[in-house]
């Protein structure tokens, strides 16, 4: 969960870029403390549910908390979901936020964790009730589409990834950086991560790094990319639609994304690193994917090299095989290993201690325990993965 003002610079300015992205968990602190500013307002605030025109409409409504997702959201969302999911008059459901910074930071995970002190079924609750509306949107029988303008991470990726359509803005900041507070990336990551281009989601997911703009549609993340100031009006003309189908619904946001000339003419962030991250990133072990780092020795490896290890190394090691595994499931079969993994991190040390040292003490300097990979076995990792019998999510 980070953010930094100002035009991301390309490949091609190396060794700033990388410096730029070892202080990503600066720009962690700044998100994730505008996600602590906000306790609970009114649920019916918090999140705006309309009908327009032939649309369902739902507005994510925190903006001083970068629209972070509350269990009570949810559960205003889940439900309208369903019905306009039924409703012959619904044809299409848009999906947007307020206040023009984010479309969605993430989960609300200060509340998460504060509350679990005194109810510890809100973990349960939580993560359950969000990864059966991530599922619901992959399953939505009408057209759904994401404006995902601004900063975009965990659980606003989980609301927005798996919709038919995704529109990305020159403003769109998109990142999985679960992994520096003791997480994994979760709300469905371990499907849709290992089917981007070769070993791009494994890099994203161990390093958190962050895309922008167009790279966002570059990176398969989103459908299409349009300038933001034309938002408003693609709105408008969805919302104007009389009998859309998925066809028509795609020829307006394809001719939007045909007028977008912002960075149109510039490479992918990535492109002359893609190569060795596909390398690097397709050992089955992180130990591996170290040493790969190690041993290349280029400055954009040793950046990458320092960046993960400031992670947790638990962590690191559920999420490498949450991948390798989510890459050959179902959507639902890789949300039911993933709550799983959600409670026993719930269960253990590092998701509370990331949160302290981020956070609550601002110290930025969690303790991780186990402290180093060596020390998190295969039993350890083993045990993330295990069945909750009947506490398992179910379908």
């Amino acid at each position: 969960m980070e953010m930094k003002e100002g035009p991301m610079p390309m490949c091609g300015e190396e060794l700033s870029s990388q410096r730029k992205q070892l202080n990503s968990f600066k720009r962690t602190n700044i998100i994730l403390q505008h996600l602590r500013m906000s306790n609970h307002t009114d649920a019916a605030g918090e999140v705006l549910l309309e009908r327009k025109g032939c649309a369902g409409v739902i507005t994510l409504n925190r903006p001083k908390a970068l629209n972070a997702l509350t269990l009570n959201m949810i559960r205003h969302i889940y439900p309208q979901l369903k019905k306009w999911e039924q409703d012959p008059e619904t044809l299409l459901i848009i999906i947007k936020g307020t206040g023009g910074k984010a479309f969605c930071a993430g989960g609300d995970i200060v509340a998460i964790t504060e509350n679990s002190k005194t109810n510890w079924k809100i973990t349960q609750d939580f993560f359950r009730e969000e990864y059966m509306l991530n599922n619901a949107i992959a399953s939505c029988q009408k057209p759904y589409i994401a404006f995902i303008h601004g900063i975009t991470m965990g659980g606003g990726v989980g609301v927005s990834v798996h919709g038919l359509f995704r529109v990305a803005t020159e403003k769109s900041l998109f990142a999985m950086p679960e992994t520096a507070i003791g997480l994994f990336p979760d709300v469905g990551g371990g499907y849709f991560l290992p089917r981007l281009q070769g070993k791009l989601g494994y890099f994203l997911a161990l390093t958190g790094f962050r895309l922008k703009g167009r790279d966002v549609y570059r990176a398969g993340i989103s459908t299409h990319f349009v300038d933001s100031e034309k938002l408003g009006m693609l709105e408008e003309d969805l919302l104007a639609l009389k009998s859309p189908s998925k066809e028509n619904i795609a020829d307006v946001l394809e001719t939007y994304h045909k007028k977008s000339k912002i960075d149109q003419g510039k490479p992918f962030i990535l492109e002359e690193h893609m190569d060795k991250i596909n390398s690097w990133f397709s050992a089955n072990n992180v130990e591996q994917i170290i040493e790969n780092l190690q041993q290349d020795g280029s400055s954009f490896a040793l950046e990458q090299l320092k960046v993960i290890n400031k992670m947790s190394p638990t962590s690191l090691k559920i999420t490498l095989r949450q991948l390798i595994e989510g890459s050959s499931k179902t959507l639902q079969e890789v949300l039911i290993m993933e709550y799983r993994l959600s409670q026993a991190c719930m269960g253990g040390h590092d998701f509370f201690e990331g949160v302290r040292a981020v956070l609550i003490d601002k110290d930025q300097s969690p303790k991780w325990k186990p402290a180093n990979l060596k020390e998190v076995t295969d039993e350890d990792v083993n045990n993330y993965f295990k069945s909750l019998g009947s506490n398992d999510l179910k379908f």
